[in-house]
């Protein structure tokens, strides 16, 4: 196999493929790429929450290479890539089992001027003491949410307010890459916030300002969440439905 050490080789190597491109985070620290054939294979510890491997090409040229892959980074590493694709390659290596289903949705260019008859709900960064409270709203209604005010990964938080001061819809610009700026950490309250416009709101600050420095935005989100694809795809993002699996007593989804 060969290692890519740069964004144009990963660039060329997968058509510039916004998963792989945003799985390498511009090569900073332990993050590794290697090729064999059409196959592609990045390595990310601690990328959204997780040791991933993002992956991509024929079954036949990515399986060898990512056992080699797997051999130099351990266990704890996850791979993921389009479902198809994942679908083809567990059936195939019995060391992997699937653990999970979710969309990868990107878009690139300005954000359209929202329409509506209804006055837009307004969304502002938050400061560093505000954060406190926008845990305890991530802790309540989003649990599992790998971005966290009070973890490592995200650069900003972007907050909405309702008529009587109360935190009621967050959005969070994590994990950024120089090709492709991360939206994560959605959260809107259920009785104060949803139906309302305001976790649309946080969504579009956030990705305002990643469209301003970066050409591509994406997120991930589980797939059996469609009011949320709805209103990402209102925002103009495509849909693209991924696969997560592990290897075989890695650990718990």
């Amino acid at each position: 196999m060969l290692e890519l050490t740069t964004e144009a080789d990963l660039r060329a190597a997968t058509d510039d493929d916004s998963l792989l491109s945003w799985a390498a985070q511009g090569f900073a620290g332990e993050t590794r790429a290697w090729m064999r054939g059409r196959a592609v294979a990045v390595a990310a510890p601690d990328l959204s929450g997780r040791d991933r491997v993002a992956v991509r090409g024929p079954v036949d040229e990515l399986a060898p290479l990512l056992r080699q892959v797997l051999a130099l980074v351990g266990p704890s590493y996850r791979p993921l890539g389009d479902a198809e694709l994942l679908a083809a390659l567990v059936a195939r290596e019995d060391g992997l089992e699937l653990r999970g289903r979710f969309g990868w949705m990107h878009r690139s260019g300005p954000l359209a001027v929202p329409t509506s008859d209804r006055t837009p709900a307004v969304a502002r960064w938050l400061a560093a003491d505000e954060l406190d409270e926008a845990a305890d709203l991530i802790d309540r209604h989003f649990p599992d949410s790998h971005a966290h005010p009070h973890r490592s990964g995200t650069r900003a938080w972007a907050g909405v307010r309702d008529s009587r001061g109360r935190l009621t819809a967050l959005a969070a610009d994590a994990w950024p890459a120089p090709g492709v700026g991360l939206l994560a950490g959605v959260v809107t309250d259920p009785e104060h916030g949803r139906g309302r416009g305001h976790g649309e709101a946080a969504c579009r600050l956030v990705l305002t300002r990643i469209l301003r420095r970066s050409p591509r935005a994406a997120l991930m989100v589980h797939a059996w969440n469609e009011p949320a694809i709805r209103l990402y795809r209102r925002l103009g993002l495509q849909y693209r439905l991924l696969d997560a699996a592990a290897q075989r007593g890695a650990g718990t989804a």
